[in-house]
């Protein structure tokens, strides 16, 4: 393989968001000693950081963060960058491609955090369509790595880091340099088998979809309660138990065996519990993070399109049910007014609805047939 990507000692980090993670993130990094440039599209939420030149953290990680550059032009945050982490929910994952494409370049690695469900291929589409020629490595998280919350305009709270959290990239061989490029900036950073078992094994399609909605009359009755320690009753969590089996069963017929939820508490947070609800109980991570206060929210506005419709689409594909998933995507397009099978990720937009298993498999690990090059372009 030629040297084009290389492991840097001490890189230059874009952080693409300013929201909730994306503040946590830069100045986490910034405290470690690391440049960081952080771009927003909007400058509404950059005028308490660029104010103070930095972001303020409290909770698990206490201290200053200070930035080397707070933008709006996505060029300047990205062209000195070697590792570029993609902060943002889902549904702008497609954006942030679409803008970043004419300024990449060759050698540059990406992670989106997390990638929910097929994040990275649909990145990887976008920056085709958009004749971008530069030779960059596309990866995901399994999930983020944060429990954050931005309680100011340059300030934000960290309830929890995991444990250990799965990254991939399409073309799975990079991945070992994925993985040793984020090590330098975290340890908890481990190799997934591919970027279809980091899209099954995105854990927040189970909990934020199911907890808003059945929770739904707390939220717009403006209740103040702790949204997983007490929003996830013993008979709520029978639902979202039902909604991890189907998104197992989604998994197998990939031939990828996905983690259970209860699973995934003792990989990310090493909490243990004989049932998913005790789990859930038991994680201090979760501890003090209160509800949303609309359902007008990212867990159901980026978890549902870009979580539970991907994860729906593949199922009608394969012929495996998703009764509970699919309950949860109506009840969530009638709340909120929006049709999210429409707007949401399907395997007709990603390109591989009419691809085999083996042609899906062989893009996960970047050796793609003739005919699934001219299908996905990958």
């Amino acid at each position: 393989m030629r040297k084009l990507f290389e492991v840097v000692d001490k890189p230059i980090i874009a952080v693409l968001g300013a929201g909730h993670g994306g503040l946590a993130m830069a100045g986490h990094l910034a405290l470690m000693g690391y440049e960081v440039n952080l771009f927003n599209r909007g400058a509404d939420r950059l005028w308490g950081v660029l104010s103070t030149g930095g972001i303020e953290l409290t909770g698990e990680i206490s201290g200053f963060g200070h930035l080397a550059k707070v933008t709006t032009d996505i060029s300047e945050a990205i062209s000195n960058a070697n590792l570029i982490m993609v902060v943002v929910p889902a549904t702008a994952h497609s954006y942030m491609a679409e803008v970043a494409a004419p300024f990449l370049k060759d050698g540059q690695i990406v992670v989106l955090h997390p990638g929910r469900t097929l994040g990275a291929l649909e990145f990887k589409q976008v920056l085709l369509s958009k004749a971008c020629k530069a030779d960059v490595i596309v990866s995901e998280t399994q999930t983020f790595i944060y429990a954050s919350r931005a309680i100011g305009p340059a300030q934000v709270r960290i309830f929890g880091i995991k444990h250990s959290i799965p990254v991939a990239s399409i073309r799975a061989h990079l991945i070992p340099i994925v993985i040793s490029q984020l090590r330098k900036l975290y340890p908890q950073f481990v190799p997934g088998d591919n970027i279809f078992k980091t899209s099954f094994d995105n854990i927040g399609s189970i909990f934020h979809p199911a907890l808003c909605i059945l929770n739904s009359g707390w939220i717009e009755d403006d209740a103040q309660f702790q949204f997983y320690h007490e929003g996830a009753t013993q008979s709520v969590v029978k639902v979202l138990e039902k909604v991890d089996e189907e998104r197992v069963a989604v998994a197998e017929a990939l031939g990828i065996q996905a983690i259970s939820a209860r699973q995934w508490f003792y990989m990310a947070y090493s909490t243990a519990g004989a049932t998913l609800f005790e789990a859930m109980r038991k994680n201090p991570g979760y501890k003090g993070i209160m509800a949303p206060v609309t359902l007008k929210i990212r867990y159901i506005e980026e978890d549902v399109p870009c979580s539970l419709v991907p994860i729906s689409s593949l199922g009608s594909k394969f012929n495996i049910p998703t009764p509970t998933i699919d309950a949860l995507i109506h009840l969530a397009s009638i709340l909120n007014g929006t049709d999210y099978r429409a707007v949401g990720r399907t395997a007709e937009k990603l390109g591989i609805r009419q691809m085999s298993l083996r042609e899906l498999r062989l893009i996960a690990i970047g050796e793609e047939t003739k005919v699934s090059r001219q299908k996905t372009k990958i």
